[in-house]
């Protein structure tokens, strides 16, 4: 028996889930544009019927991002909203989701303002706090759910540790991997259940494709999500996954750059006497530091910090630089700038999840960080 060879994530994003094309030796996977398939007989045919259940250039996504996160499965959607909203249709009316209490707007408004009124119970804790975590846990606690780092104050959860609680409890552990990225941290090997990713971001690298993915061990669980997949059809298009096929390629590339850029961004900004508060796991003034040390591979692209002058510096500040551009998103190649309390998490306004509306978050790219340095310097001169 040969077994197969163990790569590292530099090869796997170049090779995992390619293969030359055989009807013409392609190299890169062709785009299937395709709706349906040619059967030889009734119900006989390819592995393929129609392309909402199943499509080639998607089989080749979801293989790809299975290897990347050291995965069984994976499941690939149309955002990464989809893919969180598929994963809760696991949890019956009466069960439990227990969340970080600082979490994506857009998925704190899916459980508060959609599935809450399903039937399901959901409650927030900060999950940095394991002992809080615990605390926390009901009877009926049926799926842990965090970020590491979480969006926007960067807070980092011991994903083993968190791991050991809930699986104690019966219930899964799902961790959004986004900020991290499969180069930087990988959940499943610290315990996790499910891995996420808005494919957006990081994964697809380029700001030009929305997506969405789940990675899983658990060969029953993942039949179901399957299922799922295909009876709700929140899926992505051929065209769509290419394009992610192709960010996925240069990924390991690209976070080794957006790490170096970062730390020298998040040192500048330390230093700088305008700026009150830096938020960075690269920074060893960030409060799980050591946990960073241990737990990432590298601390990543993605910078909160706080101005003396609050909100109305902060105003101030994105609206004039210049290469960090002010958008929402992150984790394109290109350096953005944005306000999380008016724009990613407005949705959270009125809750105990309420962002400072002094915050301000960039995702570092790909830039020169000298250039970048510079234009948040002459920024920061506006004040």
């Amino acid at each position: 028996m040969t077994t197969e060879p163990t790569y590292h994530i530099e090869t796997l994003a170049v090779h995992a889930g390619v293969a030359p094309d055989p009807v013409s030796g392609a190299v890169m996977t062709p785009i299937y544009q395709t709706s349906t398939y040619a059967q030889a007989d009734v119900g006989v045919h390819k592995g393929y019927e129609y392309s909402r259940t199943d499509n080639p250039t998607r089989t080749a996504l979801q293989t790809a991002l299975a290897a990347l996160e050291g995965g069984q499965h994976a499941l690939a959607f149309a955002s990464g909203m989809a893919t969180i909203d598929t994963i809760l249709r696991l949890v019956r009316p009466g069960e439990h989701v227990l969340s970080g209490n600082d979490v994506y707007g857009g998925t704190f408004r899916l459980f508060d303002k959609v599935l809450a009124a399903y039937g399901l119970e959901f409650s927030f804790v900060d999950t940095a706090d394991s002992t809080a975590v615990q605390a926390a846990m009901r009877p009926h606690t049926k799926l842990v759910w965090l970020e590491t780092p979480t969006n926007p104050m960067l807070r980092l959860t011991d994903i083993a540790a968190v791991a050991q609680i809930a699986h104690a409890a019966g219930a899964w552990l799902g961790v959004d991997n986004t900020f991290a990225s499969p180069v930087l941290q990988r959940p499943l090997t610290l315990g996790a259940d499910f891995v996420v990713h808005s494919t957006t971001k990081y994964i697809g690298g380029h700001s030009d494709v929305v997506g969405g993915a789940v990675v899983l061990n658990d060969t029953a669980v993942y039949e179901r999500l399957k299922f799922l997949q295909n009876a709700i059809g929140a899926v992505p298009g051929p065209m769509d996954c290419f394009l992610t096929l192709r960010g996925i390629k240069t990924l390991a590339l690209r976070m080794a750059q957006h790490c170096r850029n970062a730390i020298k961004v998040a040192q500048f900004l330390a230093d700088h006497p305008q700026v009150a508060e830096v938020i960075y796991p690269g920074l060893e003034s960030h409060p799980q530091y050591e946990l960073a040390q241990r737990q990432m591979a590298g601390p990543g692209g993605m910078i909160s910090f706080i101005l003396q002058g609050g909100e109305a510096a902060a105003r101030t500040v994105a609206r004039h630089t210049k290469l960090f551009t002010l958008a929402e998103s992150l984790g394109g190649v290109e350096s953005l700038i944005e306000l999380p309390a008016p724009m990613t998490h407005a949705s959270v306004a009125d809750s105990p999840l309420a962002v400072d509306p002094g915050l301000v978050r960039i995702s570092v790219g790909i830039e020169s960080a000298a250039d970048l340095i510079t234009d948040l310097q002459q920024a920061l001169g506006k004040l």
